[in-house]
C-alpha cells in the first residue's frame, strides 16, 4: 500500500489524534468506512495480507492509518527515517512533531528504502529503492514539503512507470497549466507545512500577482512517466481513469473525501478533503 492514509480510530476521535486545529481547516470525513482498512475489507482481501507500506512522508494526513496495519513494515525514504530517528538530524524536532503520538504509538516497523547514492529516476538523483517486494518500487526525492519527502514510483508489469507524487504538488493546474494555478486552499498548507524552504523554488501561480514558493512538482513536468497524481487533487480519480493515467485502485471518485471546489480568485477560502 502507498501511504495509509486517516485511520479507523482518526475518524471516530478526529480532534483528540489529529488536533483541534488541524481538524478545523482540513475538515476530514469522519466515517470510518472511508479509511483504507475498510476499502480493504470491501475489496474482498484481508487487511492482515498488508505486508508494506510505502510512505510518501510521515505527516499526519498520510500516517492515520498505520495503528489499522500493526504488523506491516513501514518503508520511508533514508532522510525521512533520519529526520524522524536521529536526534542530531537538523529536522528532528519538526518532523516528530509531525508524525504524530497517536499514529507512531503501537511501533510501527520503520525502515529506511535502499539508496546507493548513485542511483537517479528520470534525472531525479537519490532515489532509494525499497526491499523485500516482488516488484520495483522506487522512493525519488521530492524533498522541501518535509525533510524526506518522497514520490513512489512503481514499474508495472509491461515495464512503464507510475509515480505517486504525494505533496510535491496538490492540484493539476500547478504542473500543467500556463501559467500555473496552485489551488487556492491548497497554497498555504504548501507553504506553512514546508520543512525545508531552501528545497522550494519560488514561482508564479496565477493565483494572484506575487510569485508563491513552490514545492518540487515543477521537476516533474520533466520526467513524463506513464502516469503522474497526486493524493489531495479533486479531479485525480476521474482523470487518473483517462489512457496513461496512473490508476488510484480502491480510492473512490464519489468519494467526499475527494470533494473540493473549482479555484476561483474571488471565493472564500474553500473546505478541502483529504485521504492519503
Amino acid at each position: 500500500m502507498v501511504d495509509s492514509g486517516l485511520g479507523t480510530a482518526d475518524r471516530h476521535d478526529p480532534e483528540g489524534r489529529l488536533g483541534a486545529e488541524w481538524v478545523a481547516y482540513a475538515q476530514p470525513a469522519r466515517d470510518p468506512g472511508e479509511s483504507a482498512l475498510r476499502q480493504i475489507v470491501r475489496l474482498g482481501l484481508d487487511p492482515r495480507d498488508v505486508r508494506h507500506l510505502v510512505l510518501t512522508h510521515l505527516h499526519r494526513d498520510h500516517t492515520g492509518g498505520l495503528p489499522d496495519f500493526p504488523g506491516a513494515r513501514v518503508h520511508v525514504h533514508p532522510a525521512e527515517y533520519r529526520a524522524v530517528t536521529d536526534p542530531a538530524d537538523p529536522h528532528h524536532r519538526h518532523s516528530l512533531d509531525r508524525f504524530l503520538p497517536a499514529h507512531r504509538a503501537h511501533g510501527p516497523l520503520l525502515t529506511p528504502a535502499v539508496a546507493d547514492g548513485s542511483a537517479e529516476w528520470f534525472g531525479f538523483p537519490g532515489a532509494a529503492r525499497v526491499a523485500g517486494l516482488a516488484g520495483e518500487v522506487l522512493l525519488v526525492p521530492l524533498p522541501g514539503h518535509s525533510a524526506g519527502h518522497a514520490g513512489v514510483a512503481v514499474r508495472d508489469g509491461a515495464g512503464r512507470w507510475l509515480l505517486h507524487a504525494g505533496d510535491a504538488y496538490m492540484y493539476h493546474g500547478e504542473i500543467e497549466r500556463t501559467p500555473p494555478s496552485a489551488h487556492p486552499a491548497f497554497a498555504p498548507v504548501q507553504q506553512g507545512a514546508q520543512t525545508d524552504a531552501g528545497a522550494v523554488r519560488p514561482r508564479a501561480t496565477g493565483c494572484g500577482p506575487a510569485p508563491r514558493p513552490r514545492g518540487p512538482g515543477h521537476r516533474l513536468q520533466r520526467a513524463r512517466p506513464l502516469g503522474v497524481g497526486p493524493p489531495h487533487d479533486a479531479h485525480a480519480p476521474a482523470r487518473a481513469r483517462a489512457p496513461g493515467r496512473l490508476d488510484w485502485g480502491a480510492c473512490s471518485p464519489s468519494s467526499p473525501l475527494f470533494r473540493a471546489p473549482v479555484p476561483s480568485r474571488s471565493a472564500p477560502r474553500p473546505r478541502w478533503r483529504c485521504w492519503r
